[in-house]
């Protein structure tokens, strides 16, 4: 592997990075919405139907429309988060409600 020159920290920075990752054998990392690091998601901000506090969740795309359970991020409450997508992939609606 060759080094960087001494001018772009950046490249340096993934260098070392790639040779720990091979020293202990660790995979990549892939982040939400980094191309193609696999399934479509996108991080939404939800608002708790149980305690109205507003926080960030990262939501699957890849199914088109879909319903799940998850807990609110402050208070803990189940609730339902359903959603939509448009004809190119893109979430298109989100709500959530109590679960129950």
């Amino acid at each position: 592997m060759s080094r960087p020159s001494k001018r772009d920290p950046l490249a340096a920075a993934l260098v070392e990075s790639a040779a720990v990752d091979e020293l202990y054998g660790l995979e990549p990392v892939y982040e939400p919405g980094g191309g193609d690091a696999g399934t479509p998601t996108e991080i939404v901000a939800v608002t708790c139907p149980y305690c109205g506090e507003t926080f960030d969740t990262l939501v699957d795309l890849s199914s088109g429309a879909f319903s799940y359970i998850e807990d609110c991020q402050v208070c803990c409450q189940p609730m339902e988060l359903t959603g939509t997508t448009d004809e190119s992939g893109a979430l298109a609606s989100l709500t959530a409600s109590r679960s129950g």
